[in-house]
């Protein structure tokens, strides 16, 4: 009971910190996931100590939580995504995507073989640099009533192949560490079976539901639909990681199909009570997994600095470069979607650590840094939104 106890109290800190922090941060006309990122950092072991390491371990409760939060914030997101919409900006899409790898790895494999690492480890950093965090983005495109743009789906769209190229990258830098080689033939494997998940899925989906989905309406329960969804969500959340996919792909195609039904307002107001209870778990738990005590030096914090920019410079170039088609403003907020890091880059500096490819003050750097492009990020997109007319570059087709 005890126990039970004191995750109830740890759960209740957490959500409150959270609320508070989101507050904050809309007086200060900021996007509350910054304020919620920033509440983390307040109330994690760097500071208040109200949330200590263990408490945010894998597989505790509140990571399970914040999973939980991002995979249904991805599902939501989803929901407000027709795969007719994502086909028109796919050639963008895919060139963001892209050299949104391709720019943020050449970066950051350059800066840490310069800072000393060999080659081997100096990739395995650089891979920290290349996967853009889709949960943070999409949560402030949402906040703005911004998910039906040009820019956003694009955004949307390039975030998908992001995960695919960089679980590739992780896949290279991880078989190099371990001594075993580079192999092809699984990675060409592992390759295939994501797009052929996520085109069959993606594509067989949208197109069976399109055709036919009367029968979410034949269980009594005014709730039957939404729990049926929430069921593939969670489903798909699971088979996209057998394929080497973060879970929030699967999540975001569950979402995808089932916008296709004639329920989808529906089930947008229906899943609006369970986003406001559980995202922001998951921005809360990411700010708190910094150690701001490794950075308590000045050549720290230059360092932090320095991979700082070139993380954000380089993410931005990527993405302005790939969608150079939708005109210099379209192309600057493109890129600025696809900058925040967040949890990805602090998986990837978990895996590193583990590994011992760093210390633990190159571990804390890197985790500032995904950090750091997570709470840069959202203001500077909310001010270009809002300048460009928030949500009404394109209008909603749907019925």
């Amino acid at each position: 009971m005890h126990h039970a106890a004191d995750i109830l109290l740890t759960l209740f800190i957490v959500f409150v910190a959270a609320q508070i922090g989101g507050e904050i941060a809309q007086r200060l006309k900021l996007p509350g996931v910054v304020g919620e990122i920033a509440a983390g950092c307040v109330v994690g072991p760097s500071l208040l100590g109200w949330i200590t390491p263990e408490q945010i371990a894998t597989g505790t409760p509140l990571d399970v939580l914040a999973e939980i939060g991002v995979v249904l914030l991805l599902f939501a997101v989803g929901l407000e995504t027709r795969l007719e919409d994502l086909k028109k900006v796919g050639k963008v899409a895919f060139l963001v995507g892209v050299l949104g790898v391709l720019l943020p790895f050449a970066f950051g494999g350059v800066w840490a073989h310069a800072s000393g690492y060999d080659w081997g480890k100096s990739l395995f950093i650089a891979a920290a640099f290349v996967a853009t965090s889709a949960g943070i983005t999409a949560r402030v495109l949402q906040e703005l009533n911004a998910l039906q743009r040009t820019e956003s789906k694009v955004i949307l769209g390039a975030a998908v192949i992001d995960d695919i190229l960089a679980m590739l990258l992780l896949g290279v830098v991880v078989s190099l560490q371990g001594g075993e080689g580079f192999n092809a033939m699984h990675l060409v494997t592992t390759l295939v079976g994501a797009i052929g998940f996520i085109a069959v899925i993606g594509l067989g989906g949208a197109r069976a539901m399109r055709w036919n989905s009367s029968w979410l309406d034949k269980p009594h329960s005014q709730h039957s639909a939404l729990g049926i969804v929430l069921a593939l969500c969670l489903g798909l959340a699971y088979v996209s990681t057998l394929f080497g996919l973060a879970a929030i792909i699967g999540a975001f195609l569950a979402g995808m199909i089932a916008s296709e039904t004639r329920q989808q307002h529906t089930l947008e107001k229906q899943v609006q009570p369970l986003l406001a209870l559980l995202t922001p778990f998951f921005f809360v738990i990411t700010g708190s997994k910094i150690d701001l005590q490794q950075l308590a030096s000045g050549d720290a914090l230059l360092t932090l600095a320095v991979v700082t920019v070139i993380a954000i410079i380089s993410k931005l170039a990527g993405g302005f470069l790939g969608a150079l088609s939708l005109g210099k403003r379209g192309a600057t907020i493109v890129g600025f979607g696809m900058v925040p890091r967040g949890e990805v880059g602090v998986v990837i500096a978990s895996l590193g650590l583990a590994a011992g490819v760093f210390s633990d003050r190159t571990y804390a750097i890197i985790v500032a840094m995904s950090l750091l492009t997570a709470m840069v990020t959202p203001p500077v997109l909310a001010v270009m939104l809002k300048r460009d007319g928030g949500g009404v570059a394109e209008p909603d087709t749907r019925g």
